[in-house]
Formats: C-alpha cells, structure tokens, sequence
C-alpha cells in the first residue's frame, strides 16, 4: 500500500515565476516553493529514511524537500502541480528495491565468453604483417 501525503505536511509559499506571463509576470506571484520537511512528516519511517538518502539538489542538509513549480499561470494549479510530483517522489521511496543477490556465471556463459575471445584474437593475428 502506498503512503499518501498529508497536504498539511506541505508549505507553500507563493514566489514570481519565470518565463512567459506578459506584464503580469512582474505584478503577481503564481510560482510554487512547496517546502516538505521529511523527518516531522507522517509517513512511515522506511518512507522517511529513503526519502532522506536521495541525492537530489532539491533536498536541504535538514532534509527538507524543497520543489518549485512553475509550469502554470495559476497559482492553484501550480500548487496541484507541486503536489502531484511530491506524491510521486514518496510513492517511489515507498517501493522496497529489490535485493541482488550475487550468481555466479554459468559454465556455457564462461564458453561463449572464451570462444568469443578466441575468435578476437584470431582476426587481430590475421591483420598481422606476414614475416619469414
């Protein structure tokens, strides 16, 4: 089951955004910072602990996660917008990776492999100068 995130978790504060906008780009603030503070939020602590061991420019030293979104004119919008890619960094936190466990190459793999050298070596032995 995956976590689902308390918008009460999240802050938002309204920014100026870049980009296209006319003359109101320069009167109204209809950009997105949503600040999620991972470690006083209400999800699980797996959740938490890999949320914080990403190595992600937008996560701070005190494992704050910030996003800024600004890819629409409206600040509801951008709001939703921020939400949604934070749900889908938690949804793909909550998913446990899979463990590798270490297999050892099969005796057909390690023949092909040989062979295959053996070829290389024949043509590279063929593109020598012939000498007496």
């Amino acid at each position: 089951m995956k976590p689902v995130l308390d918008p009460l978790d999240v802050e938002f504060s309204a920014i100026r955004a870049q980009g296209p906008g006319g003359q109101n780009v320069n009167k109204v603030s209809c950009a997105v910072h949503a600040r999620f503070d991972i470690k006083a939020s209400s999800l699980p602590e797996s959740v938490k602990s890999r949320l914080l061991a990403l190595h992600d420019s937008r996560l701070s030293q005190d494992g704050v996660l910030v996003l800024k979104a600004q890819q629409s004119r409206s600040l509801e919008q951008n709001k939703e917008d921020a939400l949604r890619r934070l749900q889908a960094l938690v949804d793909a936190a909550a998913e446990v990776p899979l463990v590798r466990r270490p297999t050892r190459p099969t005796r057909g793999s390690q023949l092909r492999r040989l062979d295959g050298k053996t070829r290389s070596s024949q043509v590279k032995a063929l593109r020598r100068k012939i000498t007496d």
